[in-house]
């Protein structure tokens, strides 16, 4: 009874793991989905509003939810304050503790960061160009991690129960 129940642990923790690197890969993509969504917003505010950057945050803050808009809020309330803060500097500074939560690789936050213009543009046009490259680059990316996400995602649960069922011969 005990050993079944033992076996029955260890498989199912084996499997867990498995099933956790699964979301690991998953979540990547969702969080890249996210940033680009954040891009999209304030490229839309930019193209039909003519809106500057830190009403474009308002307004993404607006349609997102969690630690995200919060973030975004802030980013719109300090440049209201007009503190003479640089746009780039307080976006970056607001937005790094939320995307330090969700799992993004280093290079996916520099493709974040170096979209993100600086108010000093000459023209509504070249942050638009900005944002919307930057929001391409993240798609492209998001995109070929779904493709290789499908191979990894059935490997991870499969080496996962694997495992288990080899520990559990191993132990048996």
């Amino acid at each position: 009874m005990l050993r079944g129940l033992g076996a029955l642990l260890i498989f199912g923790g084996c499997l867990g793991l498995g099933l956790w690197y699964r979301e690991q890969f998953l979540g990547r993509v969702k969080a890249l989905e996210r940033m680009e969504e954040i891009l999209g917003l304030m490229a839309c505010q930019v193209r039909y509003h003519r809106a500057a950057l830190p009403e474009c945050c308002r307004y993404a803050a607006s349609q997102t939810t969690g630690p995200l808009a919060k973030a975004l809020g802030d980013v719109a309330d300090r440049m209201q304050e007009n503190g003479g803060a640089c746009f780039a500097e307080v976006f970056r500074e607001s937005l790094k503790e939320p995307f330090q939560k969700l799992p993004l690789k280093p290079g996916d936050l520099e493709i974040f960061w170096q979209c993100v213009p600086v108010s000093g543009l000459a023209d509504g046009q070249m942050q638009l160009e900005l944002l919307e490259q930057g929001r391409q680059r993240l798609t492209d990316r998001a995109r070929r991690l779904e493709r290789e996400n499908v191979e990894k995602c059935r490997m991870a649960v499969g080496l996962g129960a694997l495992g288990g069922l080899l520990l559990l011969l191993a132990l048996w």
